[in-house]
């Protein structure tokens, strides 16, 4: 009964090839193609395989061209403006007449949370639908920079008249 199974390099010594085939066979990983995902190209059909089986694909781009995103503007609502009107005022971002204020908010879209409680005239980048009839309920006006934009005061759609043909 044996105990040790003789190790195959013994069976090898004086064998020339050590059971790999052709003498350069088995000169380092050149045969091989390297290490890893070595020699995988496009036409690396000895390993084809590898790479039909990974997750995502490996040959080609993808076709999604990024496009630089519009900046968004900052946001501030209708109390901020009511609250922090004084502090708009020494900053100069706003100006005091008689009885109303105007304010340029060049670089902001105005929201409708909240009130507006002083008749101003505001100068915005963009505008909510509903901050646009807060502003007009409180006998202020909004002049909208970005005219392109969806935000300005929505129009009314009248429906077309219902004609009888007879």
């Amino acid at each position: 009964m044996r105990y040790k199974k003789r190790r195959k390099a013994s069976r090898f010594r004086g064998s020339h090839t050590h059971g790999r085939g052709f003498k350069k066979k088995a000169r380092g990983s050149g045969h091989r193609g390297g290490f890893g995902m070595a020699g995988t190209g496009k036409r690396g059909d000895q390993r084809k395989t590898l790479i039909l089986n990974l997750p995502e694909p490996y040959f080609g781009k993808s076709k999604r061209i990024a496009r630089k995103q519009a900046p968004k503007p900052e946001v501030i609502n209708l109390q901020q403006i009511s609250d922090n009107i004084q502090t708009f005022v020494k900053k100069g971002i706003a100006k005091e007449f008689k009885g109303h204020y105007e304010i340029s908010l060049p670089k902001y879209k105005i929201l409708s949370n909240g009130s507006l409680t002083i008749k101003a005239k505001i100068k915005a980048k963009a505008a909510s639908a509903g901050a646009i009839e807060k502003i007009k309920a409180a006998d202020s006006s909004i002049e909208l920079d970005d005219s392109s934009d969806k935000q300005e005061a929505p129009a009314v759609k009248e429906k077309p008249a219902k004609v009888s043909k007879k």
